[in-house]
C-alpha cells in the first residue's frame, strides 16, 4: 500500500480513500512556489499525521520556521515509527528510485543482506527532514533506524557491513 499525505487544511486521503484529520503544528512554511509539498511513502499507512503549512516565497522565511520542526507531535510520530519497523530507512527518494548516490548505497546494502526494511522519502517533506535531524542528532541523510535505535548514516553502514556488525545486529532484530 502506498500513502500520499499531502498539507490539506482539513483533511488527508489514503489509497484506501480513508479519511484522517489533520493535526495542527506551529506554522511552517514548506515550499517557495505557492505549491502544497506531499510526503509519500510506501506501506506505512497513517503513520505521520499531517502537519499544518502555509505556502510563502520567502526563502529566509522557510529555513527560519523549520528550524525548530522537531514538535511534540512530530516526536510521537517519529517514536511510532522506528518502533514499529524492524529496520527503516530515512532516505532522499524511494528504495525503487533513490535520488542520492548515499541512499542508494544504503539501499543496495539492505538488499544484499536480504533484509525486509521500509522507507521513507525525506526530500518531500522539509517540516520532516528538519525535524529527522534533530531527533537523531545526525545532520545527513539517509538516516537507518534499526529495532527502534538509530543506527547511522551511510558512512557507517559501509563499515558495519564490511565488518559483518550490520548482518549480526540485523540477525538480531530479525528474531526479536
Amino acid at each position: 500500500m502506498s500513502c500520499s499525505l499531502g498539507f490539506q487544511s482539513q483533511l488527508i486521503s489514503s489509497s484506501s480513500s480513508s479519511k484522517i484529520p489533520c493535526v495542527s503544528v506551529p506554522t511552517t512554511t514548506t515550499t517557495t512556489t505557492n505549491r502544497s509539498s506531499f510526503l509519500t511513502y510506501h506501506r506505512l499507512p497513517n503513520t505521520f499525521p499531517a502537519l499544518k503549512s502555509t505556502s510563502s516565497t520567502s526563502k529566509r522565511t522557510a529555513s527560519t520556521r523549520c528550524f525548530a520542526a522537531l514538535s511534540p507531535e512530530l516526536k510521537t510520530t517519529l517514536d511510532k515509527v522506528v518502533t514499529s519497523h524492524k529496520v527503516i530507512l530515512f532516505m532522499k527518494g524511494t528504495k525503487d528510485f533513490p535520488q542520492c548516490g548515499f541512499s542508494n548505497t544504503v539501499v543496495s546494502i539492505l538488499k544484499a543482506v536480504n533484509v525486509p526494511f521500509e522507507t521513507v522519502n525525506i526530500l518531500e517533506n522539509e517540516i520532516l527532514r528538519s525535524g529527522l535531524k534533530e531527533y537523531s542528532q545526525w545532520p545527513t541523510f539517509p538516516q537507518l533506524y534499526i529495532d527502534g535505535e538509530f543506527f547511522g548514516g551511510c558512512d557507517i553502514t559501509i563499515d558495519a557491513y564490511k565488518s559483518g556488525e550490520l548482518q549480526e545486529l540485523l540477525e538480531k532484530a530479525s528474531l526479536s
